[in-house]
């Protein structure tokens, strides 16, 4: 008697499952997605370096990152780009030498930018690798945390369309290490958002590895590193509450004790605890997972959690990190870019921090095997409600053009989410593939015309970017979220969201950092297909508090700030 209801639900769910895929491709192919580059309509006409062409040191191989944030409030997103230093400035330690500057571009509401770098005062210094973005001093404006080789920057957002360098004062410029992947989160859950930075290897300006010392792939000479270098420690830095930082990265258990070659990172509640873990990919070696404790420390449980290693059990040079939702079951899944003649894993989150790396019945185990990949991020492109996943890939080594079939200048991948956790290479027919190859680096998403579908950036190093205006996504409804903390961090990050539509539940976090050097926009978007209203919003908000909104109109961009829940 008690398995009647148990078979008929499941005979249910499953049709309604063939039913959803099947409108799904419907609605993919009778509507589709192009995505149009804008670069130049846009007003992006830059480049962004890294050494010299030839790339004779490790230094000037890994690019530089981007990030979408709204820094004057006025409800569009604006555009910082991180830019590299020339190898003369390096070698001679000169940070006020002529350099390659950062770049922040306003956006006019129009579709086009404005460069707005040098009166905002944000053109950098050092060789710029990575940024993220978070309001550090919950004053109402959004900050940005610069990484480089030498110190970091953090600017602080004046509130008057001008930024302040304040990481001497706040105690986060390092130590003249190499810096790559940033992340804010409020690990503590004190209201204030902390700070962790990876770092990537010990390079000597006054002692470099020379080309061919113990340098080559694939027969070619080639770049030294990072094997055969010293790792960098990374350091997690806690907000003080004050607009200071003190380092606790030994105190809080997360002291880099392998020296691992860090790239990414990122915070992110992977066991649905109300308290943020730490992911970081590091290069050539395992990457770390830090189980956050509830008292101010972790445990790292990489191996033990299944995401160290890929399923072969063997380390992999693990670069950028996609974060999100890929089975509607309110779990975080994580996707990892690596070298190429390796494949892209796939760590699927089976619940109480256990992972299984499931790239092959994804489809994405063989197609991924000749990229070398970068940044990477998952987001819904064609409003279906079903995540899917790019990729920007691009070689490290130049003389690779010399083998054949192989490429410096790659093609960046879209796949389209298929349920049950599946995807399927669309780079055809949304128009990625008929973009011209280039050796891509740091990559985002943001729907920075507020049309109500999801564009990207993806810089591409020692060239222009490419800026992709999405055409067609908006044909599924849609909802966006502009959080805004009160007892939580003021950019509520951290803060987890639940959807529900007619029944159909969907589930998404603010986060910082992710991806590769870069940062997507902090604002939740959701694609409802055919939905038209959304039946509740559920917000889980860091400081623990639990806020509940009903009968919300579909297509629509809503700001929502905490209550107070005293």
């Amino acid at each position: 008697m008690m398995r009647c209801p148990l078979i008929a639900t499941g005979f249910i769910s499953l049709v309604l499952l063939v039913v959803a895929t099947l409108e799904a491709e419907n609605f993919f192919k009778s509507g589709g997605v192009m995505f149009k580059e804008v670069t130049a309509q846009a007003g992006l006409n830059i480049l962004t370096k890294c050494g010299t062409l030839e790339k004779k040191f490790i230094v000037e191989g890994n690019g530089s990152g981007c990030a979408w944030i709204d820094y004057d409030n006025d409800g569009w997103t604006d555009l910082y780009i991180v830019n590299g230093l020339s190898l003369e400035n390096l070698f001679a330690r000169k940070e006020d030498g002529t350099h390659n500057s950062n770049f922040l571009f306003h956006n006019n509401g129009n579709g086009t930018f404005t460069d707005v770098t040098e009166k905002t005062g944000v053109s950098g210094s050092g060789l710029g690798n990575g940024v993220v973005a978070a309001d550090y001093n919950n004053d109402g404006f959004i900050d940005l945390f610069v990484t480089n080789y030498g110190p970091n920057i953090l600017y602080k957002n004046n509130g008057n369309g001008t930024f302040t360098n304040v990481a001497k004062q706040a105690n986060v410029a390092g130590d003249g290490l190499w810096s790559t992947g940033a992340t804010f989160g409020d690990y503590d859950r004190d209201g204030w958002v902390d700070l962790y930075v990876a770092r990537y290897v010990e390079f000597d300006v006054k002692d470099p590895p020379l080309e061919g010392e113990f340098c080559s792939s694939l027969g070619l000479k080639v770049m030294c590193g990072p094997l055969g270098l010293p790792g960098s420690p990374d350091v997690l830095y806690r907000s003080n509450g004050d607009g200071t930082f003190a380092d606790v990265t030994r105190a809080a258990g997360v002291e880099d004790k392998r020296l691992g070659y860090g790239y990414s990172a990122v915070f992110e509640d992977l066991d649905n605890d109300g308290f943020p873990d730490l992911f970081v990919t590091n290069d050539s070696g395992p990457n770390y997972l830090y189980h956050n404790q509830k008292n101010g420390r972790f445990k790292e449980v990489g191996l033990l959690a299944g995401v160290a290693f890929n399923r072969e059990g063997r380390a992999q040079a693990n670069m950028g990190i996609a974060v999100g939702d890929l089975g509607h079951d309110g779990l975080s899944d994580l996707f990892v870019t690596t070298f190429s003649d390796d494949y892209y894993p796939l760590f699927h989150n089976r619940g109480n921090l256990k992972f299984e790396e499931t790239s092959r019945e994804a489809g994405l185990e063989m197609i991924t095997r000749p990229f070398l990949g970068w940044a990477a991020f998952f987001f819904d492109f064609d409003n279906d409600g079903t995540t899917d996943l790019f990729t920007a890939n691009g070689h490290l080594f130049p003389q690779i053009a010399q083998i054949a079939g192989n490429t410096y200048r790659q093609q960046n991948l879209l796949f389209r989410g298929e349920a049950p956790v599946k995807f399927k290479d669309v780079s055809a027919q949304t128009g990625i593939s008929d973009l011209l190859p280039k050796s891509s680096r740091g990559a985002a998403y943001c729907d920075f015309d507020n049309d109500g579908d999801l564009d990207l950036i993806a810089l591409a190093i020692d060239d222009a970017p490419v800026v992709l205006r999405n055409d067609g996504g908006n044909r599924g409804n849609w909802l966006q979220l502009r959080l805004v903390g009160k007892s939580s961090n003021r950019s509520a990050i951290g803060a987890s969201v639940k959807v529900v539509s007619d029944g159909v539940a969907q589930y998404g976090r603010i986060r910082s950092g992710g991806s590769y050097l870069s940062q997507s926009d902090l604002r939740l978007h959701f694609g409802l297909s055919d939905h038209t209203r959304v039946d509740l919003i559920e917000i889980d908000w860091p400081s623990g508090y639990r806020q509940r909104l009903h009968n919300i109109k579909a297509n629509s961009i809503l700001s929502v700030t905490e209550r107070d829940s005293k």
